[in-house]
């Protein structure tokens, strides 16, 4: 029986380096790749490739580079800071699983004959209906481990590409990868879990901010009263806290706590309020996809990881949820969910 052939993007994590040897073990003729994206001062980039290489060695698979650095530039940053400079709050681990990942690397694939693109992704992809049980095209699906799920971080990889890729840890616990890789002997088996921007790592998102876009000083408003004064609107989310300039006339004593609730850019304001301030019941969303067939439960998260709301009615681009969401912040992504964890819509707020 021929071995099929399978493309792993190995980032140098702990996940990939195991969904390799995963393959490995089940008799897939394996071959590894370092996607390298982005390569400045301060980034793990010249780390990661090496990590990425002893555990290809350690598994005694093929391993090589693949150098996106121009194109992750040209579609992943520029967004990126065209989102941050329209006033929105970008999700660039979204674009780049698009793009870079399930776009750039996928097409390597496919041109390259192998017949797999598998990586270290805690998501599902399953082929059969939940309710009719019958066999239907691919679809993507939570995790099993929910603390880890990134289904929100993959809900515009195309469906029709959902049938060459591979997630072996969707249906895996984190604390199971990490016994693995200590089982296998993995270089990497302690290392810790990136929790920065997608093929970046860890990143002071203000200070990349303030080198690349610089300042553009404002007003910041509390009731129609002038309060304190921002550095730029891009700075600063709904729902966040602090980071300007009190005003030192205003009764800063008696302020309570207050929060992003919106900016406006054309005046270049900063409005800020109470927490309350910051919850809404509903939400309008733009370019929008759903399933063919959209069951009539359905439940919404607004950032990856956060609470999943039910959603009460759907009335073309306006959702409107049965409880309030803190921080709906314009520029991320509302993504749909049927009961049994299929991805079965999305749209950006």
């Amino acid at each position: 029986m021929i071995s099929k052939k399978v493309l792993v993007g190995m980032s140098g994590g702990v996940d990939s380096s195991v969904v390799a040897a995963m393959l490995v073990e089940q008799g897939y003729e394996v071959h590894g790749v370092f996607v390298e994206a982005y390569n400045e001062p301060g980034c793990r980039t010249d780390q990661d490739k090496k990590d990425a290489l002893q555990v290809a060695l350690k598994l005694g698979i093929s391993f090589e580079v693949m150098d996106v650095r121009h194109e992750y530039k040209e579609q992943v940053v520029k967004y990126f800071l065209d989102e941050y400079r329209g006033s929105r709050t970008p999700n660039p681990d979204i674009i780049c699983n698009r793009d870079i990942k399930f776009g750039l690397l996928y097409e390597y694939m496919v041109k390259k004959g192998y017949d797999y693109l598998a990586t270290g992704h805690y998501a599902r992809i399953g082929n059969v209906d939940p309710y009719s049980r019958k066999s239907v095209n691919p679809f993507l699906q939570m995790a099993q481990d929910k603390t880890k799920d990134q289904s929100y971080f993959l809900w515009q990889v195309g469906q029709e590409k959902l049938g060459k890729i591979l997630w072996p840890l969707g249906d895996v616990e984190k604390s199971w990868v990490r016994e693995k890789a200590h089982e296998l002997g993995l270089p990497n088996a302690d290392k810790p879990d990136s929790m920065g921007v997608c093929m970046i790592g860890e990143l002071n998102v203000r200070d990349f901010l303030k080198e690349k876009l610089g300042t553009n000083p404002g007003s910041v408003m509390w009731g129609g009263e002038l309060v304190g004064s921002h550095e730029g609107l891009w700075f600063y989310t709904i729902g966040s806290r602090g980071g300007w300039k009190v005003n030192p006339k205003s009764q800063s004593a008696l302020m309570p706590p207050l929060y992003v609730v919106r900016k406006d850019p054309k005046l270049n304001i900063l409005e800020v309020g109470e927490r309350e301030e910051c919850y809404a019941n509903s939400l309008l969303v733009h370019g929008t996809w759903y399933m063919d067939s959209v069951p009539n439960e359905l439940w919404v998260r607004v950032r990856n990881l956060g609470e999943l709301t039910a959603v009460s009615q759907l009335n073309g681009d306006t959702v409107t949820l049965k409880q309030p969401v803190f921080a709906l912040a314009p520029g991320q992504s509302a993504v749909f969910y049927d009961k049994a964890g299929r991805v079965v819509g999305g749209g950006i707020i």
